[in-house]
């Protein structure tokens, strides 16, 4: 009896822990503040950007291993900052385009367009940038007559450290307007601004560049409050820096501080008070979390082989695809009614089972939609709403498979809550067999397809692990307590178990014969 009571109750926990499940879902979204999943480009609309490429001589034609190498590269930095559905494509021979949705515009060209040219430069004059001339400001040191070192050679690091800008680097320098180009070449002197352009440098040559760099990650120090970029320099880069910072923390202000320049702007130049060794760097710069990790992204992944100016930037409307989704949610809606009423029309009563299970099916599909999208950036695109709608049938079919399995076994003699039981043994092999094939379908399309066709093949195959989950979980439990009721269990009217409807017709009273014994020879006279 202990046995029974317990396998009775066996169906009954899992469908407490499977609900419980649901509730905790819906926990995670209440604590994420988040109820709707996040759009695809189709849907919500974005940004698409048109970056024309140029070598960095400017002349010449642009090498294609390069503009494939730069296409990688940028589609990296895209995936990095966690949105779905992003499309990076080479168009005509020197072209990238960018398609992202849920990302503004100024984030996703800051993003794509930098060439993350990196450079560490010691500062040797700094004062704020108010217009031509110069103006009152920082006073800058006295000229020394050696000149600047040739752009032929690379010079070494004590070279940097005693070089001194000639008579024409200062007028340069006290002349120089935010804005103006100025070439950004390694080993010579370099006149910039920050990037707010409210301060301008002269810089020494380089030191370290980005070659230099092993590792980025945008975080918040121990006890700090301001993001932070981290940086990891390789061993030659580790000595470099630590040398250098010795030597700049021994001079006055500013040139006790160190630029970091990206793509030829100043990002932050902060001051040194000994020497830092192990070479780990970090970039201060008033950074947010989002702009933090952005430019750690950008470093992390390198540099853009090519120089890419900005030819075009658009917003995507979402009006073509608002059309395209009332189409498709109408076509889903009728394929769903229909599926409906014809398990209402043949399994009668028992139809209970296939509606709740689609519902359950549509509960968690939009619950681990909405999470995937607050946690790692996927969005819901049309392709994926017709993955979604072919997993109505797949629902269906798994429960027909199982409710067949049951007649083949009552056909067979077997009670039905035995029927059940070995109905399902046996139909469960054809059920995981047939997701099976349904998933491994789904893997391929996502590996070989691009753009929005993965959309499809993402929710095609989450559905199918779904449909799994719900007919071990839910399904199967469902059909079993039913089977335990008088109204199922003993076959009666619409209920969907009649034996009629089973295949098996009610058995009539059956009559005894008894055998009569031989007769005597006197009752034969």
């Amino acid at each position: 009896m202990a046995t029974e009571s317990r396998h009775k109750q066996r169906p009954l926990r899992t469908l407490i822990i499977l609900f419980a499940v649901v509730l905790a879902l819906f926990g995670i979204m209440a604590v994420a503040n988040t109820w709707t999943p996040k759009l695809g480009l189709d849907l919500r609309g974005g940004t698409t950007i048109t970056l024309t490429a140029r070598n960095t001589t400017g002349t010449g034609a642009v090498d294609q291993a390069s503009l494939e190498q730069a296409r990688t590269i940028i589609q990296q930095r895209v995936d990095a900052i966690g949105v779905g559905e992003s499309e990076v494509a080479i168009v005509g021979n020197n072209q990238v385009t960018v398609s992202v949705p849920n990302v503004a515009p100024a984030q996703l060209q800051e993003m794509v367009g930098q060439t993350a040219q990196l450079y560490f430069r010691p500062v040797y004059a700094a004062q704020p940038a108010t217009g031509a001339g110069g103006g009152s400001g920082l006073p800058l040191p006295p000229p020394d007559p050696r000149p600047t070192t040739a752009a032929e050679q690379q010079p070494s690091t004590d070279e940097v450290l005693a070089w001194q800008p000639s008579e024409r680097d200062q007028a340069d320098f006290e002349a120089y307007e935010c804005g103006q180009p100025f070439p950004d070449v390694p080993d010579q002197v370099l006149i910039t601004c920050d990037r707010d352009q409210t301060t301008k440098f002269l810089l020494y040559p380089a030191v370290i560049d980005g070659a230099m760099l092993t590792n980025a990650n945008a975080g918040i120090p121990q006890g700090g409050v301001n993001w932070i970029v981290q940086l990891a320099l390789n061993g030659e880069g580790a000595g470099i820096f630590e040398k250098v910072t010795g030597n700049l923390a021994q001079k006055t202000s500013p040139q006790n501080t160190f630029a970091v320049v990206l793509d030829g702007a100043v990002i932050t130049y902060p001051s040194l008070s000994g020497p830092i060794p192990g070479g780990q760097a970090q970039i201060e710069g008033n950074f947010t979390q989002q702009t933090a990790t952005d430019l750690a992204n950008v470093l992390k992944y390198g540099s853009l082989p090519l120089t890419f100016d900005l030819s075009e930037v658009s917003n995507v409307s979402p009006t073509l695809g608002g059309e395209q989704l009332r189409a498709g949610i109408i076509a889903g809606l009728i394929g769903l009614g229909l599926v409906i009423l014809y398990s209402i029309v043949y399994y009668r009563a028992l139809s209970i089972v296939v509606v709740a299970s689609l519902a359950l099916a549509a509960v968690l599909t939009y619950q681990i939609m909405v999470l995937l999208g607050e946690g790692m950036g996927f969005a819901l695109n049309l392709p994926g709403i017709a993955g979604v709608i072919v997993a109505i049938g797949m629902t269906a079919d798994s429960f027909i498979i199982f409710f067949e399995r049951i007649r083949d076994e009552v056909r067979e003699g077997r009670s039905l809550r035995t029927a059940i039981e070995t109905g399902w043994v046996g139909s469960r092999k054809t059920i995981l067999i047939a997701d099976a094939v349904s998933l491994l379908s789904a893997i391929v399309l996502f590996a070989l397809a691009i753009g929005s066709v993965k959309g499809f093949a993402f929710t095609l195959g989450l559905t199918t692990l779904l449909d799994i989950a719900i007919v071990f979980w839910f399904t199967k439990p469902m059909v079993t307590l039913l089977g335990r009721t008088k109204y199922f269990g003993e076959g009666r009217r619409f209920s969907g178990f009649e034996p009629e409807h089973m295949g098996v017709q009610r058995r009539s009273p059956i009559r005894r014969l008894r055998a009569t014994a031989p007769a005597t020879a006197s009752q034969e006279a």
